[in-house]
């Protein structure tokens, strides 16, 4: 077989080069998830400034999914055809590309935004699937035998969670108080990811070798999805992910920015970064909970996904900034717990050839919940804001106690062919 791409080879590698080659993907995710969030706290900027209206920016916000969920599919089974780096590399430069176009929304308008919005989701759909896959084979054994085997899954959780929190932190300082505040966070972030793509290409060992000549169509097949721990606890609890994260940066933060005034845009940004700080903190934790024989750990994090959305219902109904920091710490909690069990359930389940397509599957369904925001808002003529989300809410629990059913009828939690149904992405 032949190793696809340049690049150094594993075999060429000194032990301790093979030891941190994974830092090198795990700062292109860092990157591309700066690039894919930093959006976030700048909502206040094109709705106050920019003279869009609520559901405008909420669009703008979930657009992004229209270009995230053929990243995730279809980039997985490329990677696998084609290497992990190629891939990932197009990843960066659809980063670029995003911020790029993005910087010109102030004068092109809202098609430009929106298709800045759908280059960015590319891109980090291509980080989740791709990225998260090269970071795992990166923290094997092959690379370094002291790892436990649920180091790939924390790693590249840990990564991404870093660059969607700081992303949007450093964003909202910068249009808070730097001018430009349109443009300047996206050349930031371009030069970001200029800066890193280099060692990407250069110092990251490729992990894909040629598995020979299927069609696209062949490779989309992911027959792992049908495997009955993928149907009854992943399924359930994958659009909470991102549902819950959206909920506490994107919905909450408009319900309160009235009792902000000027200090609302920075107060989003801290928000986010309390989010996803939370999410980033709560992860050695995920790793602790997980059980192969029970869904511990994702049934604790539908608890706190239910709890926050309880909390997320109670804001909406007193609008008080002093409730959004707990909605946050709760939710990103949940967020942290929920994206490191599913990657951990997720890499149970997948033979190597299947790895990144059904991760691609597993963060599609988590990415659908961030359409929640928008969804919300254009209901939000018809029904209060509190309703709506006490409504989230009893969806948690039922999540919940689907997933807490499913422990108790499928204990294995590993590769079982007799419990496998052929599923195209």
């Amino acid at each position: 077989m032949t190793l696809l791409a340049i690049g150094p080879a594993p075999s060429e590698l000194s032990p301790e080069r093979r030891k941190g080659a994974w830092r090198f993907v795990a700062a292109a995710m860092f990157c591309i998830g700066w690039g894919g969030n930093q959006f976030t706290p700048l909502l206040i900027v094109y709705r106050d400034r920019e003279g869009y209206s609520q559901v405008g920016v909420d669009i703008f916000l979930g657009a992004y999914v229209l270009g995230l969920i053929p990243g995730l599919l279809v980039a997985s089974a490329l990677s696998d055809r084609f290497g992990r780096r190629p891939l990932l590399l197009t990843g960066m430069a659809a980063s670029i590309a995003g911020s790029g176009v993005l910087a010109l929304g102030p004068v092109a308008g809202s098609p430009v935004i929106i298709g800045g919005r759908m280059l960015s989701g590319l891109a980090i759909g291509i980080a989740m699937a791709v990225g998260s896959a090269w970071v795992k084979e990166l923290s094997s054994a092959a690379f370094d035998p002291s790892l436990d085997p649920g180091s790939g899954a924390r790693r590249s959780s840990i990564a991404l969670t870093l660059g969607l929190g700081v992303g949007p932190g450093v964003a909202g300082v910068l249009a808070q108080w730097a001018p430009l505040p349109l443009v300047l966070p996206y050349l930031v972030q371009i030069g970001l990811v200029i800066g890193v793509l280099p060692l990407l290409a250069l110092r990251a060992p490729e992990t894909r070798f040629d598995a020979g000549l299927m069609s696209l169509r062949e490779r989309l097949r992911v027959p792992p999805a049908g495997h009955h721990r993928f149907r009854w606890v992943v399924v359930p609890m994958a659009p909470w992910i991102f549902g819950s994260a959206a909920v506490a940066y994107a919905v909450i933060p408009q319900l309160v920015d009235a009792q902000l005034g000027q200090w609302a845009l920075i107060f989003t940004a801290a928000l986010t970064v309390a989010t996803l700080g939370a999410g980033v903190l709560v992860q050695p934790l995920a790793k602790r909970l997980d059980d192969a024989s029970t869904s511990r750990a994702v049934f604790i994090s539908m608890l706190l996904m239910s709890a926050g959305m309880a909390l997320a219902a109670l804001t909406a109904l007193t609008r008080s900034p002093w409730l959004a920091a707990p909605v946050a710490v709760v939710l990103g909690a949940a967020y942290g717990i929920a994206v490191v069990s599913g990657l951990l359930e997720v890499q149970r389940i997948a033979e190597p050839d299947e790895l990144a397509g059904l991760t691609g599957v597993y963060y599609a369904l988590a990415y659908v919940g961030f359409l929640i925001p928008a969804l919300l808002a254009g209901l939000s003529r018809w029904v209060g804001y509190p309703l709506m989300l006490a409504a989230l809410a009893v969806l948690a629990v039922g999540c919940t106690a689907v997933v807490g059913a499913a422990s108790t009828k499928h204990l294995p939690g590993t590769n079982d062919d007799s419990s496998r149904s052929p599923a195209s992405a």
